[in-house]
């Protein structure tokens, strides 16, 4: 039997030793579980987030929660445009993305609950991308930030990017586990 497109990545599928620590630190088996059972736990933060917390900076960090999620956001979609690229097989280097000067713009903080839905959303887009995806493209790999990268590599850095950020907010806000969805544990919302 051939092993699951969606299984863990290899080492040798990224050559970031960064990427390779933050995936180091994403349990699971299955990316695609992994990434669909983060949607209620997202759920879970962001109802737990009072509205005088959403625009406070907790020392030491120096974004609000509001520009955590909006990071949280550009990065889904950012990741989500990778995988596309590398799985259609296009050569192009892709450049990396300052994330600083996105969040210091403050150019799309909006509406609390409807950035929760948009990374929802992005979310669910990027599932239905992968699912769709023949097995062959997940080995696919190209160069991002100047780095080697396959598309399992970044479909698995989405979920270990949400997952970082997520249990930063959780921390800043003394949220604990007890009292959260965890990943893998929940059932994924109907919306």
């Amino acid at each position: 039997m051939l092993p699951s497109p969606s299984r863990r990545c290899e080492p040798t599928e990224m050559s970031s030793d960064y990427h390779r620590m933050m995936l180091d630190r994403t349990p699971g088996a299955d990316v695609l579980l992994v990434l669909r059972d983060q949607r209620p736990w997202l759920a879970s933060v962001a109802v737990a987030i009072s509205t005088d917390q959403v625009d406070t900076v907790h020392a030491p960090y120096q974004w609000t929660i509001r520009q955590v999620l909006s990071h949280v956001a550009e990065g889904e979609r950012v990741f989500g445009y990778r995988m596309l690229r590398i799985a259609a097989g296009d050569p192009t280097p892709l450049p990396g993305w300052d994330e600083n000067a996105y969040a210091s713009s403050r150019y799309g903080l909006g509406n609390f609950d409807n950035l929760v839905d948009e990374i929802d959303l992005l979310r669910q887009a990027n599932l239905r991308l992968l699912k769709r995806l023949s097995p062959t493209c997940w080995d696919r790999g190209g160069s991002v930030s100047g780095h080697q990268i396959s598309v399992r590599a970044l479909a698995w850095l989405t979920a270990a990017h949400l997952r970082h950020h997520l249990e930063i907010v959780q921390q800043r806000l003394g949220l604990t586990p007890a009292n959260m969805h965890e990943p893998n544990d929940a059932p994924t919302p109907s919306r």
